[in-house]
């Protein structure tokens, strides 16, 4: 074979890994985020140290959360690659549903978390072990502080988005009815509590409550019960966050397009419509490319006679304003008017009794006619199904040239006329007479209806 001398090595997963990395550590916005996702990681290890020394499940539930954490820092890594990344060929509409599928992956792995703690709890309940509570408090303030410090402090873009379009939570909103309450005794308190609260802060707050309340019941009454319990309300607000979170974006990357731009489009689809020279707008297909970009694809059918780069660009400025990444099929009517001929024909083609012999090609065999049906005979095949004076399988069929419209019934003759007139007008049949009759052989025919063949009428 060939011996290639330079050809470049391929790289392994691991090594384009490490190349993406850092062509993201370069950046001085990404070193931030390096050094929180150093001390997340140290700050796992020792409230997991802890859950294993207090025995606590609810301490493991909350220590989930800044484990969620970790993985938010890395979907903002991502994001931040993904602004430097440029559009390739195999990658035309560029990187932005990476983000989206880091989010995704990100709260479904939270949800997954939430179960397993749902199961621990459920073979609790049965046999109950003893929990100390001697790190349990400080375990829960060192992961509400670092919890809050983290979300507050960076700018996660792809959470953000997502928190603010997905549909609220269970937890969201029975704060919200909560804050609504307490905001009618203190009006000065609307501006704090009646917005939409941040999701993951609201869950942070409400696990560090959960742990608290437990190590009260632990400390007066020795309820270990109650660390079980507040395990499983520590799940449950786990799933009622992050459930519509991984909706909203697995409706995105499933490309479907977001209800409420549909009104939108619709409307601006009807605008293109009424377009000068715009004949019909098919085939659209809108969807979310990623976090607040729409893409989208239309065909426009356009008149023969109009201006493909005109209609072109008023369909791109009508659509920009809503999607980002448009793609426009401009084609024109491709409808032609049918036409046999080219030769232009005489006006009284049509006139039967000017032109009433139609050509046509001559039989195989004359002498194998049947004199009655003006058919082939075969003596080995069936008599023929039908006995219409037509040429049949063995003759070409006859096509009138015609290019010019005419009225109806121009140069006919409408009205009562005698058999005579018709069926002496001798449409020629290979092998038989002018004179035959009409769909018979017989020669005899009357020529005039009610008159018998010697010509008298009939009483």
């Amino acid at each position: 074979g060939t011996i290639h001398l330079f050809r470049k090595s391929q790289r392994s997963l691991i090594g384009k890994l490490a190349h993406e990395f850092r062509l993201v550590a370069a950046d001085r916005r990404s070193w931030k985020i390096l050094l929180f996702g150093a001390i997340n990681l140290i700050c796992i290890g020792f409230l997991l140290m802890w859950c294993s020394s207090t025995n606590s499940i609810a301490l493991t539930a909350y220590t989930y959360l800044t484990i969620f954490d970790l993985f938010s820092l890395v979907t903002c890594l991502i994001s931040y690659w993904v602004m430097m990344k440029k559009p390739s060929p195999v990658y035309s509409f560029g990187f932005e549903r990476f983000e989206v599928l880091a989010v995704f992956a990100s709260t479904v792995l939270a949800q997954l978390g939430a179960l397993f703690i749902l199961k621990e709890s459920a073979e609790r309940f049965l046999e109950q072990p003893e929990i100390h509570t001697g790190r349990l408090l400080v375990g829960t303030f060192v992961a509400l502080f670092f919890n809050l410090f983290t979300m507050l402090s960076i700018r996660n873009k792809p959470f953000a988005y997502v928190s603010e379009a997905a549909s609220t939570s269970w937890l969201q909103e029975h704060v919200a009815d909560l804050s609504r309450s307490i905001c009618g005794i203190i009006p000065g308190l609307s501006s704090v509590f009646l917005p939409r609260m941040n999701p993951f802060v609201l869950i942070d707050v409400a696990g560090a409550l959960a742990l608290c309340i437990t190590y009260m019941l632990i400390e007066i009454n020795n309820y270990f019960a109650a660390d079980t319990a507040s395990a499983i309300a520590i799940a449950l607000m786990t799933f009622g966050t992050m459930y519509p979170m991984s909706v909203y974006s697995g409706k995105v990357l499933l490309q479907t397009t977001p209800p409420h731009v549909i009104g939108q489009l619709d409307k601006l689809l009807r605008e293109v419509s009424t377009l000068d020279g715009v004949l019909e707008v098919r085939n659209e297909h809108f969807w979310t490319l990623g976090f607040g970009t729409l893409a989208g694809s239309v065909h426009v059918r356009i008149r023969r006679d109009a201006n493909e780069q005109m209609v072109l660009a008023h369909v791109t400025n009508r659509l920009c304003t809503l999607v980002s990444t448009l793609t426009v099929q401009i084609f024109k009517d491709d409808w032609i008017r049918p036409t046999l001929s080219s030769v232009p024909i005489a006006n009284n083609i049509l006139n039967l009794s000017d032109h009433h012999i139609i050509p046509m090609p001559p039989l195989k065999a004359a002498d194998n006619l049947n004199t009655v049906t003006s058919t082939p005979a075969k003596p080995s095949s069936p008599p023929p199904e039908f006995s219409f004076n037509t040429p049949g399988k063995n003759v070409s069929p006859v096509i009138l040239l015609n290019t010019q419209t005419r009225p109806y019934g121009l140069s006919f003759n409408h009205g009562s006329a005698p058999y005579s007139s018709v069926l002496n007008q001798g449409f020629g049949i290979p092998g038989m007479g002018a004179t035959q009759g009409f769909r018979t052989g017989f020669t005899n025919v009357p020529s005039r209806y009610g008159t018998n063949a010697h010509g008298q009428s009939r009483p």
